[in-house]
């Protein structure tokens, strides 16, 4: 079966909740940090997307391509973030998946 973009944005929520329930760290819900998580996902999803589709990919190669650059930089920020800073954050991570979605439904609503 065929992942269209709204079982993917499904599927993306259903990993965020599933990260709520694991043990988290002593770290806020809201402040800067998480704000800049937020927008730097938006934004790396809109800039990949946009990327894409001017080197002549298909909607949906852009799509998958620019959430996986997405995924990949917020993963790989907070592996670095908990092996230099010792600050691994799954809220973090969730800022980055709402972030993601967003961005998503950005671009999923772009005309083709």
């Amino acid at each position: 079966m065929r992942k269209t973009p709204r079982r993917l944005l499904r599927r993306h929520a259903s990993v965020a909740l599933l990260i709520l329930t694991f043990p988290l760290a002593a770290d806020k819900w809201f402040g800067a940090d998480k704000m800049k998580h937020f927008f730097m996902s938006a934004f790396i999803q809109s800039m990949a997307y946009s990327s894409a589709r001017a080197a002549g990919a298909s909607h949906d190669g852009a799509f998958v391509s620019a959430t996986a650059a997405t995924v990949g930089f917020g993963i790989g920020r907070e592996i670095y973030d908990g092996r230099v800073k010792r600050a691994f954050s799954y809220k973090d991570l969730v800022w980055d998946g709402a972030g993601l979605a967003a961005g998503m439904a950005l671009v999923n609503n772009a005309r083709r």
